[in-house]
C-alpha cells in the first residue's frame, strides 16, 4: 500500500490553518480584540515565521502554504490588537 506522507502534510495544515478562520472573522466583524493577548500572538507570529522559513528550506509544500496562509491571518489579528492597543 503506497502512502503519500504529504498527505498528512497537507492535512495538518488544512485543520491548524483553518481553526483561525473563525477568530479572525469574528474580530474583523466585532473589530474587538478584548481578552485577547498581544504578547501571545506576537510569539505565535514569530513561531509560524519560523515554521514557513524551515518549511522553504525543506521544501514543504504543505508546511508552505499552511504558514503563509496562517501569517496573513495572524497579521490581521496582530493590526487590530495593535490598532486596539494605540488607540488607548
Amino acid at each position: 500500500m503506497s502512502f503519500n506522507i504529504e498527505l498528512i502534510g497537507f492535512i495538518a495544515a488544512i485543520l491548524t490553518t483553518v481553526a483561525f478562520i473563525p477568530q479572525v472573522y469574528k474580530v474583523w466583524q466585532t473589530k474587538s480584540v478584548s481578552g485577547m493577548s498581544l504578547t501571545m500572538y506576537l510569539i505565535f507570529f514569530c513561531g509560524v515565521l519560523l515554521w514557513l522559513v524551515y518549511g522553504l528550506i525543506i521544501n514543504s509544500l504543505p508546511m508552505i502554504i499552511g504558514n503563509a496562509v496562517t501569517i496573513v491571518l495572524t497579521l490581521i489579528i496582530l493590526y487590530f490588537l495593535l490598532r486596539s492597543k494605540w488607540s488607548n
